[in-house]
């Protein structure tokens, strides 16, 4: 299975850290952001990668060129941020015809992925407990099932999902940018197409420097 990690974002919500330092490759206990999400990837035998890139892309490139344990390493160039759906598109023949993991470069998560499904008919997404910035949530589960309440709901979407390629078809002529969320996943949900499954391993949404340096001193303790 492949994997791509999302990685072209502008980090804004980060500034002044992301400057003149892209978000994917802030550190946390010497290895950057991007490097613990690839490892954790690794981990359960994940040795394809495809990366986007956009803002002070070449760093990125530049960082992971000489990453160990990889047998193949896609980089695709967006002029501008396409967008987490615009991004899948872009990608669209690198990805291939089967599944592939799908993950974000700023999250701190070590999932159980041997948990995860290797076929899946649209999407499968990983869930985690609602976070104080995100005490509203963003989906529910009946079992497997993916649905999304009108008020709070139970989980929070990990950033880390299991697509299925074809999802992107609809799409072949649609202007970037556009978000995975709101434009490809929420009419899956809304027919009840989407699975996913909860996870309660050590998460953090490392969006802004006081959630990072949260997640430095809580892997710091940890180690």
């Amino acid at each position: 299975m492949k994997a791509m990690i999302l990685a072209a974002g502008i980090g804004s919500r980060m500034q002044p850290l992301t400057k003149d330092t892209p978000k994917p490759l802030l550190e946390i206990n010497g290895l950057s952001l991007i490097e613990h999400s690839m490892n954790n990837l690794k981990n359960y035998g994940i040795n394809e990668f495809i990366i986007n890139v956009s803002y002070l892309g070449d760093q990125i490139k530049n960082s992971l060129k000489s990453i160990e344990g990889i047998s193949k390493l896609i980089f695709l160039d967006e002029p501008f941020p396409y967008g987490t759906g615009g991004a899948l598109l872009n990608a669209r023949d690198s990805l291939g015809a089967d599944p592939f993991i799908l993950s974000t470069s700023d999250i701190m998560f070590s999932p159980d992925l041997s948990k995860v499904p290797d076929i899946v008919d649209t999407a499968h997404l990983l869930a985690t407990r609602n976070p104080d910035h995100n005490q509203g949530g963003d989906f529910s589960l009946n079992e497997e099932s993916v649905f999304v309440n009108e008020g709070p709901n139970d989980y929070t979407y990990s950033g880390i999902s299991v697509l299925n390629p074809r999802i992107l078809d609809e799409y072949d002529s649609k202007d970037y940018p556009f978000d995975l969320w709101g434009t490809i996943l929420t009419p899956l949900i809304n027919s009840s197409r989407v699975t996913g499954h909860y996870d309660d391993s050590f998460w953090i949404d490392v969006g802004t420097p006081e959630r990072l340096k949260l997640a430095r001193t809580v892997l710091k303790d940890q180690n």
